[in-house]
Protein backbone atom coordinates (compact mmCIF):
# COMPACT_ATOMS: atom_id res chain seq x y z
CA UNK A 1 0.00 0.00 0.00
CA UNK A 2 1.25 3.29 -1.23
CA UNK A 3 1.34 5.76 2.63
CA UNK A 4 3.05 8.79 1.04
CA UNK A 5 -0.81 9.60 -0.11
CA UNK A 6 -2.01 9.47 3.10
CA UNK A 7 0.49 12.03 4.23
CA UNK A 8 -1.07 15.95 4.44
CA UNK A 9 0.38 18.41 1.80
CA UNK A 10 2.46 20.69 3.77
CA UNK A 11 1.48 23.62 1.83
CA UNK A 12 -1.96 23.21 2.16
CA UNK A 13 -1.76 23.47 5.94
CA UNK A 14 -1.88 26.65 7.48
CA UNK A 15 1.21 27.90 8.91
CA UNK A 16 0.07 27.76 12.63
CA UNK A 17 -1.05 24.15 12.17
CA UNK A 18 0.45 21.98 15.05
CA UNK A 19 3.10 19.69 13.51
CA UNK A 20 3.03 17.33 16.52
CA UNK A 21 1.09 13.48 15.98
CA UNK A 22 -2.34 12.88 17.60
CA UNK A 23 -2.89 9.07 18.50
CA UNK A 24 -6.29 7.71 18.94
CA UNK A 25 -6.56 4.84 20.81
CA UNK A 26 -9.44 2.53 19.25
CA UNK A 27 -9.34 0.52 22.51
CA UNK A 28 -10.84 1.72 25.90
CA UNK A 29 -9.21 0.29 28.86
CA UNK A 30 -11.38 -1.31 31.22
CA UNK A 31 -12.31 0.66 33.94
CA UNK A 32 -13.54 -1.52 37.25
CA UNK A 33 -16.63 -0.79 38.54
CA UNK A 34 -17.38 -0.37 42.34
CA UNK A 35 -21.63 -0.61 42.90
CA UNK A 36 -23.13 0.60 45.48
CA UNK A 37 -24.83 -1.74 47.70
CA UNK A 38 -28.55 -1.18 47.49
CA UNK A 39 -31.75 -2.44 49.57
CA UNK A 40 -35.21 -3.05 48.67
CA UNK A 41 -37.76 -5.61 47.25
CA UNK A 42 -35.87 -6.30 43.97
CA UNK A 43 -32.53 -6.82 46.11
CA UNK A 44 -35.05 -8.93 48.17
CA UNK A 45 -35.90 -10.99 45.57
CA UNK A 46 -32.55 -11.31 44.29
CA UNK A 47 -30.72 -12.92 47.41
CA UNK A 48 -33.96 -15.37 47.88
CA UNK A 49 -32.83 -16.50 44.15
CA UNK A 50 -29.18 -16.85 45.44
CA UNK A 51 -30.43 -18.64 48.45
CA UNK A 52 -32.75 -21.28 46.47
CA UNK A 53 -30.49 -21.89 43.24
CA UNK A 54 -27.07 -22.82 45.86
CA UNK A 55 -29.23 -24.58 47.79
CA UNK A 56 -30.15 -26.25 45.17
CA UNK A 57 -26.52 -26.66 43.70
CA UNK A 58 -24.87 -26.94 47.01
CA UNK A 59 -27.18 -29.78 48.59
CA UNK A 60 -28.30 -31.96 45.96
CA UNK A 61 -25.05 -34.15 45.44
CA UNK A 62 -25.51 -35.15 49.36
CA UNK A 63 -29.11 -36.37 49.00
CA UNK A 64 -29.47 -40.01 49.15
CA UNK A 65 -32.14 -42.45 47.06
CA UNK A 66 -32.32 -46.09 47.58
CA UNK A 67 -28.37 -46.16 49.24
CA UNK A 68 -26.97 -44.37 46.34
CA UNK A 69 -26.85 -40.59 45.35
CA UNK A 70 -30.20 -39.02 44.28
CA UNK A 71 -28.21 -37.30 41.67
CA UNK A 72 -25.71 -38.70 40.02
CA UNK A 73 -24.07 -38.45 36.17
CA UNK A 74 -21.53 -41.62 36.09
CA UNK A 75 -19.83 -41.38 32.92
CA UNK A 76 -17.32 -44.66 33.36
CA UNK A 77 -20.53 -46.33 33.61
CA UNK A 78 -22.80 -44.60 31.26
CA UNK A 79 -25.33 -44.41 34.21
CA UNK A 80 -27.38 -41.32 35.20
CA UNK A 81 -29.27 -41.58 38.03
CA UNK A 82 -32.46 -38.97 38.71
CA UNK A 83 -33.99 -39.62 42.04
CA UNK A 84 -35.98 -42.58 40.62
CA UNK A 85 -35.14 -42.71 36.78
CA UNK A 86 -32.08 -44.29 35.85
CA UNK A 87 -30.90 -43.50 32.51
CA UNK A 88 -28.62 -44.85 30.16
CA UNK A 89 -26.71 -43.24 26.93
CA UNK A 90 -29.68 -44.93 24.69
CA UNK A 91 -31.88 -42.21 26.67
CA UNK A 92 -30.50 -39.19 25.01
CA UNK A 93 -33.45 -38.35 23.73
CA UNK A 94 -34.23 -37.10 27.35
CA UNK A 95 -31.93 -34.41 27.28
CA UNK A 96 -32.29 -33.22 24.32
CA UNK A 97 -35.68 -32.57 25.11
CA UNK A 98 -34.41 -30.76 28.30
CA UNK A 99 -32.31 -28.33 26.40
CA UNK A 100 -35.25 -27.28 24.20
CA UNK A 101 -37.47 -26.80 27.01
CA UNK A 102 -34.69 -24.52 28.92
CA UNK A 103 -34.47 -22.84 25.43
CA UNK A 104 -38.10 -21.84 24.57
CA UNK A 105 -38.25 -21.52 28.10
CA UNK A 106 -35.72 -18.78 27.92
CA UNK A 107 -37.57 -17.67 25.34
CA UNK A 108 -40.78 -17.32 26.78
CA UNK A 109 -39.62 -15.42 29.72
CA UNK A 110 -37.72 -13.13 27.65
CA UNK A 111 -40.37 -11.85 25.61
CA UNK A 112 -42.42 -11.38 28.34
CA UNK A 113 -40.65 -9.89 30.82
CA UNK A 114 -37.16 -9.23 29.68
CA UNK A 115 -33.88 -10.67 31.29
CA UNK A 116 -35.49 -12.29 34.19
CA UNK A 117 -32.72 -14.91 33.44
CA UNK A 118 -29.85 -12.84 34.08
CA UNK A 119 -30.98 -10.69 36.74
CA UNK A 120 -31.71 -13.03 39.04
CA UNK A 121 -30.69 -16.49 38.38
CA UNK A 122 -27.98 -17.07 35.68
CA UNK A 123 -24.83 -18.28 37.60
CA UNK A 124 -23.06 -15.44 36.92
CA UNK A 125 -25.12 -12.83 38.62
CA UNK A 126 -25.56 -15.43 41.40
CA UNK A 127 -22.13 -15.69 41.87
CA UNK A 128 -21.08 -11.93 41.40
CA UNK A 129 -23.60 -10.69 43.99
CA UNK A 130 -22.03 -13.57 46.65
CA UNK A 131 -18.29 -12.35 45.57
CA UNK A 132 -19.19 -8.83 46.29
CA UNK A 133 -20.97 -9.41 49.27
CA UNK A 134 -17.76 -11.11 50.59
CA UNK A 135 -15.68 -7.74 48.99
CA UNK A 136 -18.30 -5.49 50.90
CA UNK A 137 -17.87 -7.11 54.28
CA UNK A 138 -14.05 -6.92 54.18
CA UNK A 139 -13.40 -4.02 52.34
CA UNK A 140 -16.58 -1.60 52.82
CA UNK A 141 -18.73 -0.02 50.60
CA UNK A 142 -18.20 1.58 47.64
CA UNK A 143 -16.55 4.95 48.68
CA UNK A 144 -14.26 3.05 50.98
CA UNK A 145 -13.20 0.56 48.32
CA UNK A 146 -12.41 3.10 45.91
CA UNK A 147 -10.35 5.37 48.30
CA UNK A 148 -8.34 2.69 49.05
CA UNK A 149 -7.72 1.04 45.84
CA UNK A 150 -6.41 4.47 45.26
CA UNK A 151 -3.96 4.93 47.73
CA UNK A 152 -0.93 3.16 48.36
CA UNK A 153 -0.35 -0.58 49.67
CA UNK A 154 -0.64 -0.58 53.71
CA UNK A 155 -1.04 -3.57 55.96
CA UNK A 156 -4.73 -2.11 56.17
CA UNK A 157 -5.10 -2.63 52.45
CA UNK A 158 -2.64 -6.08 52.35
CA UNK A 159 -4.79 -7.92 55.15
CA UNK A 160 -8.08 -6.89 53.32
CA UNK A 161 -7.28 -8.22 49.81
CA UNK A 162 -5.56 -11.08 51.41
CA UNK A 163 -8.92 -12.00 53.40
CA UNK A 164 -10.67 -10.91 50.62
CA UNK A 165 -8.86 -13.33 47.92
CA UNK A 166 -8.98 -16.37 50.82
CA UNK A 167 -12.65 -16.41 50.68
CA UNK A 168 -13.40 -16.23 47.29
CA UNK A 169 -10.87 -19.01 46.89
CA UNK A 170 -12.42 -21.14 49.27
CA UNK A 171 -15.56 -20.61 47.74
CA UNK A 172 -14.50 -21.30 43.97
CA UNK A 173 -12.94 -24.63 45.74
CA UNK A 174 -16.30 -25.88 47.00
CA UNK A 175 -18.02 -24.74 44.16
CA UNK A 176 -15.30 -27.04 41.56
CA UNK A 177 -15.93 -29.94 44.38
CA UNK A 178 -19.69 -29.96 44.84
CA UNK A 179 -19.46 -29.95 40.63
CA UNK A 180 -17.13 -32.89 40.38
CA UNK A 181 -19.36 -34.13 42.77
CA UNK A 182 -22.49 -34.34 40.62
CA UNK A 183 -20.38 -37.01 38.32
CA UNK A 184 -18.16 -38.58 40.70
CA UNK A 185 -20.18 -39.88 44.33
CA UNK A 186 -19.53 -36.71 46.45
CA UNK A 187 -18.57 -38.97 49.83
CA UNK A 188 -16.21 -40.78 48.40
CA UNK A 189 -15.02 -37.68 46.54
CA UNK A 190 -15.04 -36.36 49.58
CA UNK A 191 -13.00 -38.93 51.60
CA UNK A 192 -10.35 -38.49 48.62
CA UNK A 193 -9.82 -35.00 48.81
CA UNK A 194 -9.35 -35.48 52.89
CA UNK A 195 -6.49 -38.21 51.88
CA UNK A 196 -5.55 -36.04 49.20
CA UNK A 197 -5.66 -38.92 46.68
CA UNK A 198 -8.13 -37.48 43.97
CA UNK A 199 -7.46 -38.78 40.25
CA UNK A 200 -6.10 -36.68 38.22
CA UNK A 201 -9.13 -35.40 36.30
CA UNK A 202 -10.57 -35.25 39.55
CA UNK A 203 -8.23 -32.69 40.26
CA UNK A 204 -8.40 -31.06 36.97
CA UNK A 205 -12.09 -30.32 37.18
CA UNK A 206 -12.13 -29.12 40.43
CA UNK A 207 -9.40 -26.75 39.83
CA UNK A 208 -10.37 -25.45 36.69
CA UNK A 209 -14.22 -25.08 37.72
CA UNK A 210 -13.02 -23.04 40.87
CA UNK A 211 -10.62 -21.04 38.74
CA UNK A 212 -13.32 -20.00 36.49
CA UNK A 213 -15.77 -19.40 39.71
CA UNK A 214 -13.08 -17.17 40.91
CA UNK A 215 -12.39 -15.74 37.27
CA UNK A 216 -15.89 -14.67 36.37
CA UNK A 217 -17.26 -13.87 39.58
CA UNK A 218 -14.30 -12.01 41.55
CA UNK A 219 -12.63 -10.37 38.38
CA UNK A 220 -14.59 -10.38 34.85
CA UNK A 221 -18.00 -9.79 36.34
CA UNK A 222 -19.51 -7.44 33.95
CA UNK A 223 -17.39 -8.16 31.19
CA UNK A 224 -19.19 -11.38 31.00
CA UNK A 225 -22.30 -10.13 30.64
CA UNK A 226 -21.23 -7.44 28.06
CA UNK A 227 -18.65 -9.30 25.84
CA UNK A 228 -18.77 -13.17 26.41
CA UNK A 229 -22.33 -14.00 27.02
CA UNK A 230 -24.20 -14.35 23.73
CA UNK A 231 -27.83 -13.57 25.46
CA UNK A 232 -27.23 -10.01 25.36
CA UNK A 233 -26.15 -9.88 21.67
CA UNK A 234 -29.32 -12.27 20.55
CA UNK A 235 -31.93 -11.23 23.55
CA UNK A 236 -33.16 -8.27 20.98
CA UNK A 237 -34.71 -10.59 18.22
CA UNK A 238 -36.94 -11.57 21.30
CA UNK A 239 -37.91 -8.31 22.89
CA UNK A 240 -40.53 -6.28 21.50
CA UNK A 241 -42.16 -2.99 22.36
CA UNK A 242 -44.79 -4.76 25.17
CA UNK A 243 -41.88 -6.76 27.09
CA UNK A 244 -41.55 -6.00 30.23
CA UNK A 245 -38.00 -3.99 30.85
CA UNK A 246 -36.36 -1.77 33.24
CA UNK A 247 -36.83 1.85 32.00
CA UNK A 248 -36.70 4.99 32.71
CA UNK A 249 -39.56 7.72 32.36
CA UNK A 250 -38.22 10.69 30.72
CA UNK A 251 -40.90 12.72 30.41
CA UNK A 252 -41.87 12.63 34.29
CA UNK A 253 -38.03 12.82 34.70
CA UNK A 254 -36.70 15.57 32.41
CA UNK A 255 -35.16 18.07 32.46
CA UNK A 256 -33.02 16.83 35.69
CA UNK A 257 -31.59 18.66 37.90
CA UNK A 258 -30.52 18.74 41.35
CA UNK A 259 -32.90 20.71 43.92
CA UNK A 260 -33.63 21.32 47.76
CA UNK A 261 -36.16 18.83 49.30
CA UNK A 262 -38.64 21.59 49.91
CA UNK A 263 -37.74 23.23 46.47
CA UNK A 264 -40.70 22.79 43.48
CA UNK A 265 -39.98 21.17 40.78
CA UNK A 266 -42.17 22.87 37.87
CA UNK A 267 -41.44 26.09 39.13
CA UNK A 268 -37.75 25.38 38.28
CA UNK A 269 -38.27 24.08 35.41
CA UNK A 270 -37.31 20.83 36.14
CA UNK A 271 -38.33 17.40 35.84
CA UNK A 272 -38.51 14.92 39.25
CA UNK A 273 -34.98 13.08 38.61
CA UNK A 274 -33.07 15.01 40.89
CA UNK A 275 -29.82 13.96 38.99
CA UNK A 276 -27.99 12.34 42.33
CA UNK A 277 -26.27 9.46 40.01
CA UNK A 278 -27.38 6.59 42.21
CA UNK A 279 -28.91 4.61 39.59
CA UNK A 280 -24.81 4.65 38.22
CA UNK A 281 -23.51 3.58 41.21
CA UNK A 282 -25.50 0.65 41.97
CA UNK A 283 -25.63 -0.86 38.71
CA UNK A 284 -23.23 -3.88 38.46
CA UNK A 285 -22.16 -3.33 34.57
CA UNK A 286 -22.00 0.17 35.02
CA UNK A 287 -24.72 1.57 32.21
CA UNK A 288 -26.85 5.14 32.78
CA UNK A 289 -30.57 3.72 32.21
CA UNK A 290 -31.86 7.38 31.95
CA UNK A 291 -29.54 6.66 28.38
CA UNK A 292 -33.10 4.47 27.60
CA UNK A 293 -32.52 0.13 26.69
CA UNK A 294 -28.84 -1.11 26.41
CA UNK A 295 -28.20 -4.68 25.76
CA UNK A 296 -25.44 -4.53 28.66
CA UNK A 297 -28.44 -4.18 30.79
CA UNK A 298 -29.36 -7.43 33.05
CA UNK A 299 -32.29 -6.86 33.93
CA UNK A 300 -31.31 -6.62 37.56
CA UNK A 301 -33.50 -3.77 38.77
CA UNK A 302 -30.84 -2.03 41.60
CA UNK A 303 -31.62 0.85 39.76
CA UNK A 304 -35.35 0.36 40.53
CA UNK A 305 -34.77 0.02 44.58
CA UNK A 306 -32.14 3.39 44.83
CA UNK A 307 -34.44 5.43 42.70
CA UNK A 308 -37.50 4.53 44.43
CA UNK A 309 -35.24 5.32 47.88
CA UNK A 310 -34.65 8.74 46.49
CA UNK A 311 -38.15 9.22 45.25
CA UNK A 312 -39.03 8.40 48.80
CA UNK A 313 -37.11 11.09 50.28
CA UNK A 314 -37.99 13.58 48.46
CA UNK A 315 -41.55 12.57 48.37
CA UNK A 316 -42.11 11.88 45.19
CA UNK A 317 -44.30 9.15 43.16
CA UNK A 318 -42.37 6.07 42.98
CA UNK A 319 -41.47 4.56 39.96
CA UNK A 320 -39.37 6.92 38.14
CA UNK A 321 -37.15 3.86 37.28
CA UNK A 322 -40.12 0.85 36.98
CA UNK A 323 -40.39 -2.07 35.00
CA UNK A 324 -42.66 -0.85 32.53
CA UNK A 325 -43.03 -1.67 28.71
CA UNK A 326 -42.18 0.64 25.63
CA UNK A 327 -45.82 0.84 24.97
CA UNK A 328 -46.68 1.48 28.46
CA UNK A 329 -44.69 4.27 28.61
CA UNK A 330 -44.80 5.98 25.37
CA UNK A 331 -48.93 5.23 25.91
CA UNK A 332 -49.30 5.85 29.80
CA UNK A 333 -51.20 2.16 30.17
CA UNK A 334 -52.30 0.83 33.17
CA UNK A 335 -51.31 -2.27 34.60
CA UNK A 336 -53.71 -3.93 33.70
CA UNK A 337 -53.81 -2.34 30.20
CA UNK A 338 -50.22 -3.93 30.03
CA UNK A 339 -51.21 -6.83 31.32
CA UNK A 340 -54.04 -7.53 28.63
CA UNK A 341 -51.26 -7.42 26.43
CA UNK A 342 -49.17 -10.20 27.46
CA UNK A 343 -50.89 -12.88 25.03
CA UNK A 344 -49.90 -11.94 21.76
CA UNK A 345 -49.08 -14.22 18.78
CA UNK A 346 -45.12 -14.73 19.51
CA UNK A 347 -45.90 -15.49 23.56
CA UNK A 348 -48.18 -17.99 22.31
CA UNK A 349 -46.65 -19.55 20.03
CA UNK A 350 -43.57 -20.06 22.49
CA UNK A 351 -46.00 -21.20 24.99
CA UNK A 352 -47.77 -24.01 22.87
CA UNK A 353 -44.38 -25.28 21.74
CA UNK A 354 -43.58 -25.35 25.35
CA UNK A 355 -46.58 -27.29 26.31
CA UNK A 356 -46.30 -29.74 23.69
CA UNK A 357 -42.77 -30.67 24.46
CA UNK A 358 -42.95 -30.66 28.27
CA UNK A 359 -46.17 -33.01 27.69
CA UNK A 360 -44.50 -35.31 25.63
CA UNK A 361 -41.44 -35.44 27.63
CA UNK A 362 -43.67 -36.16 30.84
CA UNK A 363 -46.02 -38.88 29.27
CA UNK A 364 -42.58 -40.69 27.99
CA UNK A 365 -41.01 -41.08 31.10
CA UNK A 366 -44.30 -42.14 32.19
CA UNK A 367 -44.79 -44.81 29.69
CA UNK A 368 -40.48 -45.67 29.70
CA UNK A 369 -40.00 -49.44 29.16
CA UNK A 370 -38.13 -50.41 32.79
CA UNK A 371 -35.47 -52.37 30.92
CA UNK A 372 -33.58 -51.73 27.17
CA UNK A 373 -32.64 -53.81 24.30
CA UNK A 374 -30.05 -53.53 21.78
CA UNK A 375 -29.27 -56.46 19.00
CA UNK A 376 -26.21 -56.74 17.15
CA UNK A 377 -25.81 -59.63 14.79
CA UNK A 378 -22.57 -61.34 14.42
CA UNK A 379 -20.87 -59.86 11.69
CA UNK A 380 -17.84 -62.64 11.46
CA UNK A 381 -20.48 -65.33 10.20
CA UNK A 382 -23.86 -64.42 8.35
CA UNK A 383 -25.30 -67.53 8.46
CA UNK A 384 -23.90 -71.34 8.71
CA UNK A 385 -25.68 -74.67 8.18
CA UNK A 386 -25.95 -77.15 11.43
CA UNK A 387 -27.28 -80.88 12.58
CA UNK A 388 -30.05 -81.36 10.58
CA UNK A 389 -29.70 -79.27 7.56
CA UNK A 390 -31.06 -76.34 10.03
CA UNK A 391 -29.70 -73.05 9.13
CA UNK A 392 -28.04 -71.01 12.63
CA UNK A 393 -27.49 -67.28 12.95
CA UNK A 394 -25.89 -65.45 15.83
CA UNK A 395 -26.85 -62.07 17.69
CA UNK A 396 -25.27 -60.38 20.52
CA UNK A 397 -28.05 -58.99 22.30
CA UNK A 398 -27.40 -55.97 25.16
CA UNK A 399 -29.66 -56.25 28.34
CA UNK A 400 -29.65 -53.11 30.33
CA UNK A 401 -32.18 -53.26 33.71
CA UNK A 402 -33.09 -49.83 34.43
CA UNK A 403 -34.35 -50.63 37.86
CA UNK A 404 -33.01 -50.86 41.00
CA UNK A 405 -34.20 -54.60 41.75
CA UNK A 406 -32.67 -57.48 40.23
CA UNK A 407 -34.64 -59.14 37.13
CA UNK A 408 -35.16 -61.99 34.85
CA UNK A 409 -35.46 -61.88 31.65
CA UNK A 410 -36.52 -64.53 29.06
CA UNK A 411 -35.44 -64.21 25.25
CA UNK A 412 -37.71 -65.80 22.60
CA UNK A 413 -37.87 -64.97 18.87
CA UNK A 414 -40.44 -65.53 15.97
CA UNK A 415 -40.86 -64.22 12.42
CA UNK A 416 -40.13 -67.00 10.17
CA UNK A 417 -41.82 -70.96 10.19
CA UNK A 418 -40.35 -72.75 12.77
CA UNK A 419 -37.96 -70.64 14.21
CA UNK A 420 -36.63 -70.95 17.42
CA UNK A 421 -33.84 -70.60 19.60
CA UNK A 422 -30.98 -73.41 19.85
CA UNK A 423 -31.32 -73.21 23.62
CA UNK A 424 -34.04 -71.62 26.08
CA UNK A 425 -32.40 -68.31 27.31
CA UNK A 426 -33.15 -67.05 30.53
CA UNK A 427 -30.45 -64.52 31.78
CA UNK A 428 -30.47 -62.48 35.42
CA UNK A 429 -28.97 -58.90 35.70
CA UNK A 430 -28.22 -57.01 38.86
CA UNK A 431 -29.81 -53.82 39.21
CA UNK A 432 -28.93 -50.54 37.41
CA UNK A 433 -26.60 -53.23 35.53
CA UNK A 434 -26.66 -54.47 31.64
CA UNK A 435 -24.96 -57.40 29.91
CA UNK A 436 -24.19 -58.89 26.84
CA UNK A 437 -26.11 -62.10 26.10
CA UNK A 438 -25.32 -64.14 22.66
CA UNK A 439 -28.34 -66.13 20.93
CA UNK A 440 -28.82 -68.60 18.17
CA UNK A 441 -31.23 -68.53 16.34
CA UNK A 442 -32.19 -71.47 13.97
CA UNK A 443 -34.93 -72.16 11.28
CA UNK A 444 -35.27 -75.86 10.02
CA UNK A 445 -34.25 -76.94 6.58
CA UNK A 446 -37.74 -77.56 5.38
CA UNK A 447 -37.86 -73.48 6.10
CA UNK A 448 -34.17 -72.70 4.41
CA UNK A 449 -35.52 -75.05 1.60
CA UNK A 450 -39.03 -73.07 1.10
CA UNK A 451 -37.94 -69.45 1.31
CA UNK A 452 -36.51 -67.08 -0.81
CA UNK A 453 -32.12 -66.76 0.25
CA UNK A 454 -31.14 -63.68 1.43
CA UNK A 455 -32.71 -61.54 4.60
CA UNK A 456 -35.73 -61.90 6.20
CA UNK A 457 -37.68 -59.35 9.19
CA UNK A 458 -37.65 -61.40 12.70
CA UNK A 459 -38.11 -60.18 16.28
CA UNK A 460 -37.15 -60.70 19.43
CA UNK A 461 -39.32 -61.09 22.57
CA UNK A 462 -37.56 -60.46 25.44
CA UNK A 463 -39.41 -61.04 28.60
CA UNK A 464 -39.29 -59.75 32.44
CA UNK A 465 -40.84 -62.22 34.11
CA UNK A 466 -43.35 -60.84 37.08
CA UNK A 467 -42.32 -60.85 40.66
CA UNK A 468 -43.94 -59.98 44.10
CA UNK A 469 -42.89 -55.95 43.08
CA UNK A 470 -42.87 -56.17 39.27
CA UNK A 471 -45.20 -56.91 36.56
CA UNK A 472 -44.27 -58.86 33.64
CA UNK A 473 -43.08 -56.51 30.69
CA UNK A 474 -42.39 -57.58 27.47
CA UNK A 475 -39.94 -55.79 24.78
CA UNK A 476 -39.65 -56.27 20.96
CA UNK A 477 -36.74 -55.62 18.80
CA UNK A 478 -36.10 -56.06 15.16
CA UNK A 479 -33.79 -57.83 13.60
CA UNK A 480 -32.60 -59.46 10.43
CA UNK A 481 -32.63 -63.35 9.82
CA UNK A 482 -29.84 -64.29 6.65
CA UNK A 483 -30.81 -67.45 4.48
CA UNK A 484 -27.59 -68.74 2.82
CA UNK A 485 -28.20 -69.04 -1.14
Amino acid sequence: MDLARFKPDPAAAPADADDSVQVVSLYAAHQKIYPRSVSGRFATWRWIFVALTQAVFYLTPWLMWNDRQAVLFELTSRRFYLFGLVLYPQDFIYLTALLIISAYSLFLFTTVAGRLWCGYACPQTVYSEIFMWVERRIEGDRAARMKRDAGRWTGDRLWRAAAKHASWIAIALWTGFTFVGYFTPIRSLGGAAVAMSLSPWETFWTLFYGFATYGNAGFMREQICKYVCPYARFQSAMLDKDTLIITYDAARGEPRGSRSKKADPKALGLGECVDCNLCVQVCPTGIDIRKGLQYECIGCAACVDVCDEVMAKMNYPKGLVRYDTQNGIAQHLTPAQRLRRVLRPRVIVYTSVLLVIVTALATSIALRAPFKVDVVRDRSTLARLVDDGEVENIYRLQVMNATEQQQSYRIAADGLPGLRLSEPVVVDIPPTQARWVTVAVRVPATTAASTAAGAHTIHFSIERTAQATDAAVTLREKSTFMLPR
